[in-house]
């Protein structure tokens, strides 16, 4: 494989104690990169690369004094957040824990709005197991030490947002991960979603890519939205953005178990006026040197003009850094 990128050595941020799985790390610009909110994974039943395994996770804050090494604080607190959960969960489903988070400021106002998965488990008779539903949650607040929970922008089926800029109509094309079922595979998808403002509640949009429609054996089954880098890092046209997404390739069966594929980061070209996804890599971007199945990034920080950092969890075990140069990756794109 090509590389397009340079892995940082060492490990930015790592499970320590009782915590042993963190991922999903996300950086607060109005800290100067200082503070941030990653995910802890409080406790796991079966295994990360078998289908049907639940993590039971909470938000905490993190903080560091260079892009290199963050240490893990305390757990997020969020005001409102017990309310919102009770009510969101009135009918006995069971909450288990905030997931995935993202920062973003209003260029606006200023605020800090953060979002993130919020996933309930109920018993199904008919089925006769536990089922998801997952919504995707916000909160909003002068800084991450004022939040306070609002009900979800997204309802029932929508995690892993990518803020898009206003389009000239107004509004904000959002990327989403959702899923579809073909025949007996559910797949992981990039949706569009319509966002006239920040706080919602939005509403879903076209499907903007299904792996069951493409032949890319390394995004072959599942799909998942990351950053969208700045024009200010890489410009490759009016309308549109560089994207970074989360490819995993086909599952297979051992025995009765359905073993999930490998997890790389590629990119793809996001026209955000129409809200189309019209690009993506043949080949990943980057595979961990560590990984064994998961490396899946999450946040992007640009150093200097043309030059920056995207962060990535290897294995949902710890968080790594590397090195993006637009140079270097404008010559991985179609003419």
């Amino acid at each position: 494989m090509q590389k397009f990128y340079v892995q940082h050595p060492g490990k930015v941020i790592e499970a320590t104690g009782s915590l042993k799985h963190i991922m999903a790390i996300t950086l607060d610009p109005t800290s100067n990169y200082k503070e941030g909110v990653v995910r802890c994974i409080t406790s796991r039943e079966g295994e990360v690369d078998v289908r049907g395994y639940v993590d039971r996770s909470e938000l905490r804050l993190i903080h560091g004094d260079s892009l290199e090494h963050f240490t893990v604080g305390e757990v997020l607190k969020i005001k409102n957040q017990d309310e919102i959960i009770k009510k969101i969960g009135a009918d006995g489903s069971d909450f288990i824990g905030l997931e995935d988070p993202d920062i973003v400021i209003d260029e606006k106002t200023g605020l800090t709005h953060l979002y993130f998965t919020m996933p309930f488990m109920k018993f199904d008779p008919v089925a006769g197991k536990k089922r998801t539903t997952v919504h995707l949650g916000h909160a909003v607040g002068k800084d991450l030490h004022s939040l306070e929970m609002t009900m979800p922008v997204l309802m029932d089926g929508a995690k892993e947002v990518s803020i898009a800029p206003l389009n000239s109509q107004g509004f904000r094309y959002n990327l989403i991960e959702s899923w579809r079922k073909v025949r007996d595979r559910v797949y992981s998808v990039v949706q569009t979603v319509v966002a006239e403002d920040l706080t919602g509640p939005w509403e879903y949009g076209d499907v903007a890519f299904h792996p069951a429609e493409h032949s890319l054996p390394w995004v072959a089954e599942h799909i998942s939205t990351g950053p969208l880098l700045p024009k200010s890092f890489i410009d490759i046209g009016e309308g549109k953005l560089l994207g970074i997404i989360n490819g995993r390739e086909a599952s297979t069966m051992v025995g009765e178990k359905q073993k999930y594929g490998i997890f790389s980061v590629g990119v793809c070209i996001y026209n955000f006026e129409t809200g189309k996804i019209e690009w993506v890599s043949p080949e990943p971007l980057i595979r961990d040197s560590e990984a064994t199945n998961i490396t899946f990034a999450s946040h992007f920080v640009e150093t200097e003009p043309g030059k920056g950092v995207l962060y990535a969890h290897v294995d949902d075990s710890f968080v790594r850094a590397y090195t993006l140069e637009a140079d270097i990756l404008k010559s991985l794109l179609p003419r």
